[in-house]
């Protein structure tokens, strides 16, 4: 219940039928062991008034359907049972076997605990319970419009729960431990004194007693604004102690030594907008069989599994030799042979892998171990793409530590098969460790790969079919090379767009505003991954280019790593805006420029300037812009003015995807474009995740030209016509899927609203073009 809601048989996870059937689930477990009213599931259900006639029959219909899926195949007597009894119905459960009531269990373990006088025990109760969290409670169930006052309930005792736990670290000296964790939870619950006042103590404890008041301040400032009420009196008097340096807020124990523990995960604050939160990095699952140790009950530290993983494979040869050096072997080489050490680990978890094991010039990243459902079937996607990031990487300049005309020579081969895996589910910082025959099938790809290339296996090709291009080596061994990515499945038919008509309404009601009143404006597109922003902004832009009198359109994505090429974006939607096509020589990319900028700009010594600032951004030299100082301002400003001069002539979008990923100068670029531009008719589209608020809580807040939308999840209805079109005059793949049974549509449904790394419908619909991939696929294997 501490996350999606999930019912676990013997480590089998069991299908729970639709929302209704789930919603009385969770209903039932909040009351677990005690009789609930027919009448107040009904209200559980439906909103007031809005209970259709057959609600009776719905409900016991749920309630059918949930009594098959209660029932142990063992018949053992501990086993949930769901009981009818006046005036409604009872969940029979041991309390040990939900996870909502083990912690409420463990917290009032470690409150005893705490206030007996013992920190650091308490500390590691609590944190314990803590750790039983996934996620927002029943967050599966928010997500549709749920919101019981059990709820909220529920989400206060976690948050109670984490300022116990702060309370027992500071009280044991490990302030510094739990200072990170403190700064988030007072960013997300600003309004909680308790937790604003540890943050206080942790903060002057470290020695940061300006940042310490600084924090009051804001707290008060926040209270005063939107409550209109001072600081409690303990709040006051901490303000007063560390303005005095009163000698009772140096702790009562010394600090204990550092120990690695798994970090407790701030919830997310509840929000009204339809905004939903990122999703958090993928919890380590338990392990498949409990083994139990000595009798004790306990587990074993190592867990063994056979499950599905990507490996990719990457070789990084440097020239080693050096003249005069003795052995061949210079001190540059080291170096250099660290920094590729690094880059690979960054870019391996940058997007979800691990890194298993280096030996010699050759590193192995595992993706996929410790993935839930949602993101084993894109590890093969996200291997690829840590693979081409590596490349990329290794390729710049920046590693030209060996010898300046010499970089290292990178080589990547990606499998995708069944392993043996061992990991410490206790230690999650601990690399797994892998034996099978893929790692002996992905060695012998990567012997065939030439420096330079990218190549998957034929199981890795299938599985990425719709994310990335790809040709043939000339042989089934040497595997396929991987020429690039590409953002939708090259289907026969397109996927329509459904469930944001709304969402496109308002742009183009936007568009039409900057349009009537010339009035720059900032609209911010928010998503989890995959959910369909992109998707979103190309309908937009589908839509809008097909009007009478179309607005200039450009586009531009901020690259996966921005320190790679920090002005890649800019340099992209110039060139759109120039009409610079990839691969044009500079002396026809700077006539285009020129080209452009005169017709935008009427004085010719100001359209002259503009051009010798703009230089970089459409030659190979603009790498060499990535450092700070004078002459980057005067190209950003350079940059700004000239999208201001195209407004003008003409209405302009421009859209900016993958925001969140951008560098701070970039986020301030694209907000002074909006602030400090003339009255032109230019509209601002920024696709980004939620975690751009966390870099920027106040971005577009307050300001008169800034929207904010947020996308939801598919609805049911939404996902049964995608699933008819996609199924629709194809008899093979309604064969392959299955007719109409509501096992197989749940599960359609899970894949697309969980969505694709590229962010698009047309990966599933590629999933679905693949026999064998869909026959890999547990939930869609017939």
């Amino acid at each position: 219940m501490l996350g999606p809601l999930e019912l676990v048989d013997h480590d089998r996870p069991l299908a729970l039928g639709g929302i209704k059937q789930r919603a009385t689930l969770a209903f039932l477990l909040l009351h677990a062991n005690r009789v609930v009213a027919t009448s107040q599931l009904l209200k559980a259900l439906w909103p007031t008034d809005e209970a259709p006639t057959s609600a009776r029959k719905i409900l016991q219909n749920a309630v059918w359907g949930l009594r098959g899926v209660l029932t142990a195949e063992d018949g053992a007597p501990s086993a949930p049972a769901l009981l009818t009894q006046a005036p409604g119905y009872v969940l029979r459960v041991d309390p040990e076997d939900v996870d909502l009531h083990r912690f409420v269990r463990q917290v009032e373990q470690g409150r005893s605990r705490l206030a007996s006088g013992a920190p650091q025990e308490a500390a590691v109760l609590l944190r314990e319970a803590l750790t039983l969290w996934q996620g927002p409670a029943l967050s599966d169930l928010v997500e549709t419009g749920i919101a019981w006052p059990e709820l909220a309930a529920v989400e206060k005792g976690r948050l109670d729960a984490m300022e116990d736990y702060f309370e027992a670290e500071l009280a044991g000296g490990r302030h510094r431990a739990v200072l990170g964790e403190l700064e988030t939870m007072v960013a997300t619950e600003p309004l909680r004194e308790r937790s604003c006042g540890q943050l206080m103590l942790a903060l002057y404890r470290c020695g940061r007693q300006a940042d310490a008041l600084a924090v009051y301040d804001r707290v008060r400032s926040t209270l005063v604004e939107e409550l209109g009420l001072e600081p409690g009196r303990s709040l006051r008097s901490l303000q007063h102690a560390i303005l005095t340096h009163d000698p009772e807020l140096s702790p009562a124990f010394p600090p204990a030594p550092a120990e690695p523990y798994t970090v407790i995960r701030v919830p997310e604050p509840v929000r009204e907008a339809p905004v939903r939160p990122e999703p958090e990095p993928p919890a380590v699952r338990p392990p498949l069989t409990p083994v139990p140790a000595g009798g004790t009950g306990e587990r074993e530290a190592t867990v063994t599994e056979r499950t599905q993983v990507s490996v990719a494979l990457i070789a990084t040869e440097l020239e080693c030799g050096e003249a005069g050096t003795p052995g061949g072997v210079c001190e540059k080489t080291d170096t250099a042979l660290e920094s590729v050490a690094a880059a690979i680990q960054e870019k391996a978890e940058y997007f979800g892998g691990t890194v298993v094991a280096t030996i010699g010039p050759v590193s192995l990243v595992a993706f996929g171990v410790h993935d839930d459902d949602r993101h084993a079937a894109d590890a093969a996607e996200r291997a690829v793409h840590a693979g081409l990031a590596v490349r990329a990487a290794l390729g710049s300049a920046a590693y030209a530590a060996v010898r300046p005309a010499r970089r290292p020579a990178v080589r990547a081969a990606v499998v995708t098969g069944e392993a043996i895996v061992r990991y410490r589910p206790d230690d999650p910082a601990a690399p797994p460790t892998m034996i099978g025959s893929l790692l002996h099938n992905g060695q012998a790809l990567l012997s065939r790969v030439p420096a330079g290339e990218v190549r998957v296996c034929a199981t890795t090709r299938q599985w990425t079919e719709g994310a990335i291009v790809v040709s043939s080596a000339g042989d089934a061994a040497g595997g396929w090379e991987v020429r690039g990515t590409r953002r939708e499945y090259p289907g026969e038919r397109t996927v329509p767009i459904v469930d944001r008509d709304c969402e496109l309404d308002l742009l183009g009601g936007l568009l039409g505003r900057t349009r009537h009143r010339a009035v720059p404006h900032l609209v911010t597109v928010l998503g989890d991954p995959g959910i369909g922003k992109t998707r979103l902004v190309a309908e937009f832009e589908r839509i809008v280019t097909e009007q009478a009198e179309p607005p200039l359109f450009l586009v531009g994505r901020t690259p996966s790593f921005p320190e790679d090429n920090a002005l890649a974006v800019h340099g992209e939607i110039l060139a759109a805006a120039c009409g610079i096509v990839p691969g044009e020589s500079d002396e026809r990319a700077l006539g285009r420029l020129a080209a452009t900028v005169g017709g935008a700009v009427a004085d010719p010594a100001q359209a002259h300037s503009l051009v010798e600032l703009l230089t970089p951004l459409v030659t190979p030299g603009a790498g060499d812009w990535r450092r700070t100082g004078p002459e980057r301002a005067r190209l950003l400003h350079a940059w700004r003015h000239l999208l201001v001069a195209l407004a003008a002539r003409r209405p302009l979008v421009l859209v900016v995807d993958d925001l969140h990923r951008a560098e701070d100068a970039l986020l301030d670029c694209v907000e002074e474009l909006v602030e400090s531009a003339a009255a032109v008719p230019l509209l601002v589209v920024a696709a980004a995740r939620p975690e751009l608020l966390q870099r920027r809580p106040g971005w577009g807040a307050g300001r008169r030209h800034a929207t904010t939308i947020g996308l939801d999840p598919l609805s049911d209805a939404a996902i049964d016509r995608l699933v008819e079109f996609l199924l629709a005059g194809d008899d093979s793949l309604r064969d392959a899927v299955g007719e109409e049974t509501a096992a197989r549509r749940s599960h359609l449904r899970k894949l697309l609203a969980s969505g694709a790394p590229t962010g698009t419908l047309h990966h599933l619909y590629g999933r679905l073009r693949r026999p064998l991939a869909l026959a890999a696929q547990p939930p869609l294997a017939v």
